[in-house]
């Protein structure tokens, strides 16, 4: 299993597997679902890379520890992403709200879920007006987040946390 991140039970994981393998893990273009993962601590995020991969079918195309960067890359044309997983506390005091901000006129289709350990009530409302698609607790909900993702990557609506 991927370090940092909790196991899904055998039953899950294979259903997780299937569902994503049903349709080859592509999105509604055809194409496999390309991830940006927006996150200070390289453990957590090498973890989440290999998960969304393993779990869901989704690369990742990049991934960003600070404010800067993640904006920089996430509003670069240039760059083509589908789904963006942010946490809230970065490197240098970086707030992940700017991120939700910068993100908020995304492209039709464009997903972004925030994954962090201060998932409160005030939190999760405050990252639903900024646009997120939906908030996840590090703690509890990290294999909710990996089926709502392979739910994204199967072409079936996610169900919210």
């Amino acid at each position: 299993r991927a370090a940092g991140l909790p196991r899904c039970g055998p039953r899950r994981a294979r259903a997780i597997i299937s569902a994503a393998r049903c349709t080859g893990a592509r999105g509604a273009r055809g194409l496999p679902l390309n991830a940006f993962i927006v996150e200070d601590n390289p453990a957590i995020r090498q973890s989440l890379s290999e998960a969304l991969a393993e779990l869901a079918g989704i690369a990742s195309r990049g991934h960003a520890g600070r404010v800067r960067g993640a904006i920089d890359w996430l509003t670069d044309p240039a760059n083509d992403w589908d789904l963006a997983v942010v946490d809230l506390l970065l490197e240098d005091g970086g707030n992940g709200l700017d991120v939700l901000r910068a993100v908020r006129s995304r492209r039709p289709g464009r997903k972004v879920l925030v994954l962090t350990a201060t998932a409160n009530r005030h939190v999760r409302e405050l990252c639903l007006q900024l646009g997120c698609d939906g908030v996840f607790d590090k703690s509890m909900q990290t294999e909710a987040l990996l089926e709502w993702c392979a739910a994204l990557a199967a072409d079936r609506l996610p169900p919210l946390p």
